[in-house]
């Protein structure tokens, strides 16, 4: 790959379960990147959420049924789930550390995520400093902007200092951002549980493997 930096684009979650959302999500910046791998990190205990209704096993495997069928090379990334099973907190600064850590300095790393995830950016631990690791590249959805008022200010000014280009992102190592306005999905998790509480597939909004998965190990029930 002469002449050319290795771009490796991370997409956490917690999974619970893995939809049609997140893989448009992965496959989309993979493709406009040109990443070299997609590199799915199932979340540990998520700070920030509730309890899990399947384990950190179960939707890492449910991941991996999901994404399987991408043209770009995908690795499950089960570190924040050891972590957590270890007793150890899970945070995002954490994991960009220990990829950084491994994949060396010139390396480009691209954390993707959804608008409703910069929302509450500066909740997470450490927040400006994720960019000294990776790049983020953010869906928008409809109406958003980064003037949003739900916005933090913080993050508004932050993200939109930063932004730049597809061609730098790919080709410099971190601490640019990117914001996709033509690309939004509007799938929830918390839905589909409900979907599924209820007795129905959700068929339109998960991968029929990972349908099969859940009802495999009774996941989701009432």
């Amino acid at each position: 790959m002469t002449g050319k930096k290795l771009c490796v684009a991370l997409l956490g979650g917690s999974y619970d379960p893995v939809h049609d959302g997140h893989v448009a999500l992965g496959a989309y910046f993979s493709s406009l990147l040109q990443a070299d791998l997609l590199r799915v990190i199932p979340a540990g205990a998520p700070w920030q959420k509730g309890s899990l209704g399947a384990s950190g096993q179960q939707r890492a495997e449910m991941a991996s049924l999901a994404f399987a069928g991408l043209t770009v090379p995908v690795t499950i990334d089960c570190q924040e789930i050891e972590r957590s099973e270890q007793g150890q907190a899970t945070y995002t600064i954490d994991t960009l550390r220990q990829v950084r850590t491994e994949l060396g300095p010139q390396a480009s790393i691209v954390f993707l995520m959804g608008a409703d995830q910069l929302q509450r950016l500066d909740t997470w631990r450490d927040w400006q400093q994720l960019f000294e690791y990776a790049h983020f590249c953010v869906a928008a959805r409809p109406g958003f902007a980064l003037n949003d008022t739900a916005m933090p200010q913080a993050v508004a000014d932050e993200f939109s200092r930063r932004l730049g280009t597809l061609e730098r992102i790919r080709n410099t190592p971190h601490g640019l951002t990117y914001l996709a306005q033509d690309f939004a999905v509007d799938i929830s998790a918390t839905e589909i549980r409900a979907a599924l509480h209820g007795g129905t597939r959700a068929n339109s909004l998960v991968s029929p493997l990972v349908l099969d998965y859940i009802e495999q190990h009774n996941l989701y029930k009432s």
